[in-house]
């Protein structure tokens, strides 16, 4: 009997699909989204170089006193502004948008739009 792959194995799996043609380049870095059970974490990576040049998450001091759960929407939309406020201190205005094989729904989509408002380009 095979085992069916789970949820994440999926996930993974759509993820790596996608990696292949999502690519961020030192003009348009990649936004990297993960989604864990507690907490939401997002990264601008320059793949060229294999570096990350910036990060936040619902971990991030800046943050922890503003939301009391790290999973929920109110905490991706915080997320999602924190990282485009340091992308755009590092004078990065365009990056490409990497969900990780999450659906365009719920936190995901939250963190993305707070980004989009304020100021990231994708």
């Amino acid at each position: 009997m095979i085992n069916k792959p789970s949820k994440n194995e999926k996930r993974q799996i759509r993820h790596l699909r996608v990696r292949k043609k999502v690519y961020g380049t030192s003009e348009r870095p990649r936004l990297s989204v993960y989604r864990s059970e507690k907490h939401i974490y997002a990264q601008i990576i320059n793949d060229d170089l294999a570096n990350t040049l910036v990060s936040a998450s619902s971990l991030d001091k800046e943050l922890r006193d503003k939301i009391s759960v790290g999973s929920n929407k109110e905490a991706a939309k915080a997320v999602g502004e924190l990282i485009a406020k340091k992308a755009l201190e590092k004078g990065i205005k365009q990056v490409v948008f990497d969900r990780s094989g999450y659906i365009y729904h719920g936190r995901v989509k939250e963190l993305a739009e707070a980004a989009r408002q304020a100021g990231l380009d994708f």
